[in-house]
């Protein structure tokens, strides 16, 4: 097979780790006493689902794990592949294990395995089922929406997280020593703002932006705007503008101000911000500021939209949803009512609860008085005694306001 000039491969495939201890992230997988180190140290390895964003490492610890285990290792992408293929492959690894000592399984990696259709996915089931390979899937989606029910029964599901500022800092710093250039402290946090926690977003944006560079000594923001082929507003995602941006969209929905409150969603997704912290901050909104419970299930379905569309497309949903909180009637009573109680929670601690309404699973919790004289048309407090008279909601009326 043709060898690729070591220039001619891009930096993100030269810099990928092919061991956990060159791994970065996923400290809660793959750290001391974690769930991949010690699967790595049985014997016996369950077939695997990945879940995760995009560039959270999903592929290269399935690597690690094939070359760990010294086993056969087969990479397959849903978007383009057959069942027949692997049907192939588990076919004449089964001929080689009856003629071998050893009983290896080989481990089929698929990526985007959510692709697959339900009559794909049950192909997969009795040879994972029959222990003929080990299945690594990954999937940016939800795999109990994604995944069929027999087949996920059948593996272990591993979240992986989106890669912190520290991360992605460490990330960029093996590829400055890669590429033998350094980087404006200005420039590197526009970058790992932008790549929204995404190391092979990331990767890719360094390398372009230094064959884009006029200068062979240090990479500036300016690079890293062209390389993202981006304008950059005045929109410092970790910065005090961030806050004023955000805010202010915020309070101008909290106004029925409609028309403020798309100027800034345009500002923010025009600079770049996630779409799906903004669509966060329209579920928390929708909660805490409008009466109507409607405008959760309107904010949740811009949430998955915005997941499943993503930009530019994404924004016209975000218009929608900001237009419909902006418009509703507001009402912060049961946001107000949760905080007091919330309060007196950590003001006084664990308080007794009143035996009438405690659980009484058994003879001896009844006997005690557990649930005795319960009644639940009763107008008698059901707060511990201590707090008996609290009144926390006061309903619409007299803490709504435009």
């Amino acid at each position: 097979m043709l060898q690729l000039p070591v220039n001619n491969i891009p930096l993100a495939e030269r810099l990928r780790p092919r061991s956990l201890k060159e791994f970065i992230g996923q400290e809660h997988l793959v750290g001391n006493g974690k769930i991949i180190k010690k699967l790595l140290q049985t014997s016996h390895l369950p077939s695997l689902i990945f879940w995760g964003p995009p560039g959270s490492g999903k592929t290269t610890l399935a690597r690690i794990i094939a070359n760990a285990l010294k086993r056969d290792f087969y990479e397959f992408s849903a978007v383009n592949t057959k069942t027949k293929e692997i049907e192939n492959i588990v076919k004449s690894s089964n001929n080689s294990l009856q003629t071998s000592a050893f009983n290896f399984q080989p481990l089929i990696f698929i990526d985007e395995i959510h692709r697959f259709n339900k009559a794909q996915q049950d192909k997969l089931l009795p040879h994972v089922e029959r222990g003929d390979i080990i299945l690594i899937g990954a999937t940016t989606e939800n795999p109990s929406f994604e995944i069929i029910a027999p087949l996920l029964s059948r593996c272990r599901v591993l979240v992986l997280k989106e890669l912190s500022e520290k991360d992605l800092t460490k990330i960029i710093r093996r590829g400055l020593k890669e590429l033998k250039i350094k980087m404006d402290p200005k420039a590197q946090k526009f970058l790992i703002e932008s790549s929204n926690g995404d190391a092979r977003v990331l990767l890719n944006v360094l390398e372009i932006a230094k064959s884009l560079s006029t200068s062979h000594k240090s990479l500036v923001i300016s690079d890293i705007e062209s390389a993202l082929q981006r304008r950059q507003l005045t929109f410092d995602r970790q910065g005090e503008e961030f806050y004023n941006v955000i805010s202010s969209y915020i309070k101008s929905m909290r106004a029925s101000n409609v028309d403020a409150a798309l100027y800034y969603l345009a500002r923010m997704v025009e600079a770049g911000q996630d779409p799906l912290y903004i669509a966060r901050r329209m579920v928390v909104f929708a909660s805490e500021d409008v009466a109507s419970p409607t405008a959760l299930v309107v904010a949740n379905a811009v949430f998955q939209a915005c997941q499943q569309i993503g930009y530019p497309e994404c924004q016209e949903n975000l218009a929608a949803g900001t237009v419909y909180l902006a418009t509703a009637k507001k009402d912060r009573s049961t946001y107000d009512a949760y905080m007091k109680a919330l309060e007196d929670v950590r003001r006084f601690g664990n308080l007794p609860v009143p035996l009438e309404i405690r659980n009484a699973p058994t003879k001896l919790m009844k006997d005690l008085g557990y649930s005795k004289g319960y009644n639940m048309y009763t107008n008698k407090s059901l707060l511990p005694d201590k707090i008996k008279n609290k009144k926390y909601y006061h309903g619409h009326n007299q803490s709504s306001h435009r």
